[in-house]
């Protein structure tokens, strides 16, 4: 690991950037999702 350049570092950061973005939007998607139908399970309890 210590023999990487600058470069490479740069893109695996970038990359890594990248990855984080996708799993936040997933996340978000999922708690809406999980939000709205713990709505409508309750809707349909009534």
């Amino acid at each position: 690991m210590g023999s990487r350049t600058v470069a490479e570092l740069e893109s695996e950061i970038l990359q890594l950037r990248k990855a984080l973005n996708e799993a936040r939007l997933e996340r978000d998607i999922l708690k809406k999702a999980t939000a709205y139908f713990a709505q409508e399970s309750l809707k349909n309890t009534r």
